[in-house]
């Protein structure tokens, strides 16, 4: 048949129309997207702690928003939010959700590959901590804990660090940000390190040293991603090195 008359109608040919990954310039809209959403979730219960107390002044104000029920519960909230977000921006691509964020499984030999490379790479810095005569844990953590711990919420928490956390911020830069990034003109090398650089700029709670020590994780977790195409290993390992900061810290805070 000729151009004015198809052999395929056009819904047949949008049916069929390839399946596209967003590259360079979309993966970076799309991830600013993505990180309100987790913002708005967070952000939200925020806004219902400070209304449920009603008129504050500035340092009742910081210390509802700076407790350790009000952040666990944003972190909780924040999950649902960036999952929503995601699907948004992954559903035009006509790639599964799973396999654009490579929500898939791996061997067993690459989870204790993966957990041994992550306790020397967090012992290294933790004794370099120890040699510049600095804490272990940042002292962040153990407002919060302490925080927690008198509302009552140390599980709460130990949920919010070790399970919601670990998810949104995985889905975002090992899931969302690395696969649109590293097909691009960034290349996996490239995108190891900017999606490093964005996971690393949503802990601005803590100083340059732990900012370094966050980035250096961040690149071991994207050349894991790279090297054997699983989210899922990142995510847990990051949970479990969520968990061992929050069990360090509460210990050390018990001393």
């Amino acid at each position: 048949m000729d151009a004015l008359t198809p052999d395929l109608p056009p819904a047949a040919i949008d049916s069929v129309r390839p399946p596209r990954v967003w590259k360079f310039w979309g993966t970076s809209l799309w991830g600013l997207f993505v990180f309100a959403g987790m913002f708005i979730g967070q952000i939200a219960v925020i806004g219902f702690f400070m209304l449920r107390h009603g008129s504050l002044d500035m340092t009742d104000a910081i210390r509802v928003v700076g407790g350790g029920l009000t952040i666990s519960l944003s972190v909780i909230m924040g999950l649902p939010t960036v999952m929503l977000a995601l699907w948004i921006a992954i559903r035009p691509t006509r790639i599964s959700f799973a396999d654009y964020l490579g929500l898939h499984w791996t061997s067993w030999t690459n989870v204790i590959i993966g957990i041994i490379a992550l306790v020397v790479l967090v012992g290294g810095w933790d004794l370099v901590s120890r040699g510049l005569g600095r804490e272990v844990t940042p002292g962040f953590m153990g407002e919060v804990l302490k925080s927690a711990r008198a509302d009552g919420a140390l599980w709460l928490l130990a949920i919010a660090f070790s399970v919601a956390a670990p998810i949104s911020e995985e889905l975002l830069a090992r899931g969302f940000l690395y696969r649109g990034w590293s097909e691009s003109f960034l290349r996996p090398a490239g995108a190891i390190v900017l999606s490093s650089i964005a996971w690393t700029s949503l802990h601005l709670q803590y100083d340059w040293f732990f900012f370094c020590e966050i980035f250096s994780i961040g690149l071991l977790f994207g050349y894991i991603r790279y090297r054997t195409g699983s989210t899922w290993l990142t995510i847990l390992l990051h949970g479990l090195n969520n968990f061992a900061a929050t069990v360090q810290t509460f210990w050390l805070a018990g001393q």
